[in-house]
């Protein structure tokens, strides 16, 4: 293919964008200008950019109905890493303060990798790991 492809964001397609755009900015610092009336929500984290969408408004633009999954669901995953294994501990705390669901605890692997994880308001999944011991 000729075609130079370069993948630069996730979409999620949300039920509450005011309580997704709270979580992610709180737990994670993302940061927006979204002014909380127009459905379309571009956050940033350095180079990592979430856009989010509620589904409702997606059918209506796309004139389509689409199955979503309910609850919390095994259908993606985001992924953070951190510098240290004591950062994923600190990590998981504060996102569970942050109103995510506590799915997997900080656990060290046998490869090396220290991991939790966790879910957002609309039940995605969100890993937080580390493969450094120390910082």
């Amino acid at each position: 293919m000729d075609i130079h492809f370069k993948f630069n964001t996730i979409g999620l397609f949300t039920t509450d964008n005011a309580a997704m755009v709270n979580f992610y900015c709180k737990a994670f610092g993302f940061t927006t200008t979204w002014n909380g009336i127009e459905p379309n929500v571009e956050m940033n984290l350095g180079a990592m950019r979430i856009i989010l969408f509620p589904r409702k408004d997606f059918e209506q633009m796309t004139h389509r109905a689409y199955t979503y999954p309910n609850g919390t669901n095994g259908s993606m995953e985001l992924a953070f890493d951190v510098d240290s294994y004591a950062e994923v501990d600190k990590a998981f705390i504060h996102a569970v303060e942050c109103g995510a669901e506590a799915i997997f605890p900080p656990t060290t692997e046998p490869w090396g990798q220290r991991t939790c994880y966790v879910a957002d308001p609309d039940g995605n999944l969100i890993e937080i790991s580390s493969f450094h011991q120390f910082a």
